[in-house]
């Protein structure tokens, strides 16, 4: 097999990219991170006439003047790793501006291959393409295809591969600019030829354009490289644009998008798209849209939604939970049994199976939450629940922008805060971009889920899917008021309009549903078993040693020897023998409800004494967990933690949700297993709180309340750091999130207390 080839997919949002990577390469796809930022990096790899394809999925972008870190990722990859060729997907519904992106390309005379997507969208609305024209007039390939059904893939792939094997592709006719724009880009060209540092950098035409463009990020690399040669091509650019602004009125950046839509309008024009019938028919987009995005109607709709979600979630994950759970309580209960007591056993059935296997046992329920997320984004629905709350989000001086930051963060249920607030780059005011980043974490993300649904599943489970969308909706409510008071406080400002692309509503391929989910998932499993794993180990630590000090464990011990001191040694043989061996004895006389060789009242003895040792026992690991770090730690905060009705358990496993959301459950699984007589027990964790006389709906719901407002998570924390540029800001969110819950849930209890 030949050495590996490397082929880009770019393109608009929307236009289908990532639904044509899934159609390419299928499972045979790696999910990561570019270095140094938080966006993700798919590859995946695809095999065609014995040649080894490795296919990268770059971030949707409008244009090369990059922005957004999405963008300056995707031009990067572009212009610095150099792929053997690019796969530019365009709309062809929306042809003209999806060819503004093609241009760019051109002008930096990449290896380029136009894959025109969804021609049966585009022939719904009675537009016809030529392809062969469009590819005759671009001097590129054209290939038809749709990508949703796999249509065209094949051909697309053969005609990437044939531009690869010829190797750079042809050099493109410039787009001229102007007679100002043009003379200044070949002074440009000149200045750059006779500075080989700058004309390894990029192609000296496309240099030109970006520094006309005003690029800073191009223009601050050509500095580094050159500093003289890129100060004369600012000076050139810094005349051209006093000209055009004396005598235009506008701006090269302005002028170079002009000429690059006329350039396109001029090859549409050319025979390029013919029309079926009138322009203003409705699409079946805009008549759904009438309907879904109605002022009236469209909330309404949205509620039923993402009330249909959370029944479809809770309802077919019931019975894939308890067999999760089951599974980690068979594992455990095999542990317990094959292992000698001591800190080992301990750590295993405590600490890891009863730690990770509390979050795990979720698994199913969260693969549920991101298939129907997945349903609702690849239909197009999700951009219109952005466009509906954008009316909503000014009253409270946010831009429509921050809704996508929210949805991200979990703002229907099941995403992570930190992408979320990396959303907010795309936020032009700095105003908006901090009240949305500092409120984003307000959301219930998919680490919270687990918690939310365990609480939620022990106090109040014939409202599952209610209490839910509650919560949800709560959520977002008390963001946006919290937001609403850092726009009127800290973060005054006026809010900047608002425009958002609307996708054609397309029904999702069953395909990219599960490899979306499968992705989300199993992100979810990678946490559970690194970051969960170690804290659940640290944790685990923290509420076992130091220890009872000598002294207690001989009082303990003594209580011991007291409770058996007098009874009969039959009687006590009978009261301390392993619970299903005393089955098993009980199974096989002929009196189940008498052991063999006791009577009646020597039976009675046994089991008063059973309780009492399983008393003293009780106390015994209760006696040590408070006796631990963590449980010192715990009975400290209670001192204010009363309020809220928080007990020293509740508050180890609070102090733990700083690491991970998560981390809430395991840690509860493994102080409550800690503190029981038979730590292998099948009874499930919410079972146990559920009959712990400690714990009410009352404090279940103040519980659920704190978790949803408190502070982020540490990697949220130190996301906010690096997007707000300060520490100080880190700070507030911790502080201030974690002030705010607390005084949230104090209400919430005291006053559930009155009814």
């Amino acid at each position: 097999m030949n050495a590996e080839i490397v082929i880009a997919l770019a393109g608009n949002p929307n236009a289908g990219k990532t639904t044509l990577f899934n159609a390419i390469t299928g499972a045979r796809q790696h999910v990561g991170n570019y270095p140094g930022v938080t966006v993700e990096k798919k590859e995946g790899l695809y095999e065609l006439e014995g040649q080894r394809l490795k296919i990268v999925d770059l971030p949707g972008t409008y244009s090369l003047t990059a922005y957004s870190v999405e963008e300056v990722v995707a031009r990067d990859f572009l212009v610095k790793d150099r792929p053997q060729v690019v796969v530019n997907i365009v709309d062809a519904a929306n042809l003209e501006r999806n060819l503004y992106l093609t241009c760019q390309f051109c002008e930096m005379n990449l290896p380029l291959v136009v894959a025109l997507n969804m021609v049966d969208v585009a022939k719904d609305r009675g537009i016809a393409i030529d392809a062969q024209r469009l590819s005759a007039l671009l001097g590129v390939p054209v290939v038809p295809i749709v990508a949703r059904t796999g249509t065209g893939v094949e051909a697309l792939m053969r005609e990437a591969l044939a531009v690869a094997r010829r190797g750079q592709g042809p050099e493109h006719p410039a787009i001229s600019y102007g007679e100002d724009l043009d003379s200044a880009l070949l002074s440009m060209e000149a200045e750059i030829a006779k500075a080989p540092a700058l004309a390894r950098l990029y192609p000296s035409r496309w240099l030109g354009v970006k520094v006309l463009e005003g690029d800073q990020r191009i223009i601050d690399q050509a500095k580094a490289a050159a500093p003289d040669p890129a100060s004369r091509l600012l000076e050139l650019a810094e005349t051209v644009s006093r000209h055009l602004d004396t005598t235009m009125s506008t701006t090269p950046e302005a002028m170079i998008a002009d000429h690059r839509y006329g350039y396109i309008k001029s090859i549409l024009r050319q025979g390029v798209i013919s029309r079926e019938f009138d322009l203003d028919r409705l699409y079946t987009s805009d008549k759904l849209d009438k309907v879904l995005t109605n002022r009236f109607l469209g909330p309404l709709i949205m509620m039923g939604v993402l009330l249909g979600l959370y029944y479809f979630t809770f309802t077919y994950s019931k019975a894939p939970i308890a067999w999760v759970g089951a599974c980690f309580d068979f594992l455990a209960g095999q542990v317990d049994r094959l292992l000698a007591d001591g800190p080992l056993k301990s750590l295993l059935v405590s600490g890891v199976i009863h730690g990770v296997g509390g979050v795990l046992g979720f698994v199913p329920l969260i693969m549920l939450m991101f298939f129907g997320l997945a349903f609702l984004e690849d239909s197009g629905y999700l951009a219109r629940v952005a466009f509906m709350l954008d009316r909503v989000f000014r009253t409270f001086g946010l831009h429509g922008n921050s809704v996508l930051a929210y949805v991200l963060s979990g703002g229907i249920a099941g995403g992570c805060a930190v992408p979320g607030v990396m959303a907010t780059r795309t936020l032009r005011s700095h105003r908006e971009r901090m009240a949305t980043l500092l409120t984003a974490p307000f959301m219930n993300c998919g680490a919270k889920l687990p918690v939310l649904a365990m609480l939620i599943g022990a106090f109040f489970s014939e409202y599952q899917a209610q209490f839910m969308l509650f919560s949800n909706l709560l959520a977002w409510a008390v963001a946006l008021l919290v937001a609403k008071l850092l726009r009127l406080t800290i973060l005054k400002g006026d809010s900047t309009p608002f425009v958002m692309e609307l996708p054609p509503y397309r029904f999702p391929t069953f395909k990219g549903l599960l490899i979306h989910t499968w992705e989300k998932t199993w992100s979810y499993i990678q946490k559970a078993g690194t970051v969960i794993l170690g804290v659940s180990i640290l944790l685990w630590v923290m509420m076992t040693y130091p220890g009872l000090p000598a002294g207690a464990k001989a009082q303990f011990a003594a209580e011991r020897q007291a409770a058996v001191a007098g009874v009969p040694a039959p009687v006590v043989k009978a009261a301390t023998a392993p619970e299903e061996e005393d089955q098993a004895q009980v199974e096989g006389s002929e009196d189940p409800e008498e052991h063999p060789g006791l009577n009646g009242a020597e039976d009675q003895a046994a089991a008063d004494l059973r309780a009492k040792l399983d008393d003293i026992d009780q106390r015994q690991s209760q006696a040590a967990l408070e006796h631990s770090l963590a449980g010192r730690t715990g009975r400290a905060l209670e001192s204010v933690s009363w309020l809220s009705g928080f007990d020293w358990r509740v508050n180890i496993a609070l102090l733990g949700g700083l690491a991970a959301k998560e981390v809430i459950v395991s840690t509860l699984g493994t102080a409550y297993s800690l503190g029981a007589v038979n730590s292998a027990s099948s009874q499930s964790l919410s079972q146990t709180l559920a009959e712990d006389p400690h714990w009410t709906p009352r404090l279940a719901l103040a519980l659920v309340v704190f978790i949803m407002f408190y502070a982020p998570c540490v990697v949220t924390v130190a996301c906010i750091v690096r997007e707000a540029g300060s520490w100080r800001w880190g700070l507030f969110s911790v502080l201030f999130n974690t002030g705010f819950a607390f005084a949230l849930a104090t209400l919430v209890y005291r006053l559930g207390g009155m009814f």
